[in-house]
């Protein structure tokens, strides 16, 4: 094959500017999603167990079944609860004499705490800003898988 001529189709996401269709608002389906609710309607639960997206919503009927939020909301809490609890210890460390053993007491807790309360609301923002962006099958069409033969 020469260079050139292989045909690559772009994929394009967002709204207006790049597809053609109407653009949805990013910053309110990623708070409705932080909220746990539908990124469309803001109704419907988002969750029906910890971490488990309902396959539809029941107010709007907007499918989420699709979503591909994957393991980037679990990503995203290890940033956000590291940057809290390392900034956090070293500044506790800098101004206190506290022993190792109470360094443990206090962050270990504190990380498993801020973790589990962060997964949920994380997960839904990220299923908001798919949403918004006509990832993953929220724009009417089939997400496809690039052969990489």
């Amino acid at each position: 094959m020469m260079p050139g001529d292989s045909h690559v189709e772009e994929q394009v996401f967002g709204g207006e500017h790049h597809s053609g269709r109407v653009a949805r608002p990013l910053w309110t389906a990623i708070k409705r999603g932080l909220l746990g609710r539908c990124p469309r309607c803001g109704e419907g639960k988002l969750f029906y167990a910890f971490t488990k997206t309902v396959d539809t919503c029941s107010v709007c009927g907007e499918e989420i079944h699709h979503h591909r939020a994957d393991d980037l909301p679990a990503y995203l809490v290890i940033v956000i609860v590291g940057h809290i609890v390392v900034g956090s210890f070293m500044a506790v460390e800098a101004t206190t004499t506290l022993s190792n053993l109470q360094h443990a007491l206090i962050w270990v807790p504190l990380t498993i705490i801020l973790a589990l309360a962060l997964l949920q609301p994380v997960k839904g923002a990220v299923i908001g800003l798919q949403w918004a962006l006509y990832m993953h099958g929220f724009g009417d069409e089939k997400d496809e898988f690039e052969s990489h033969s």
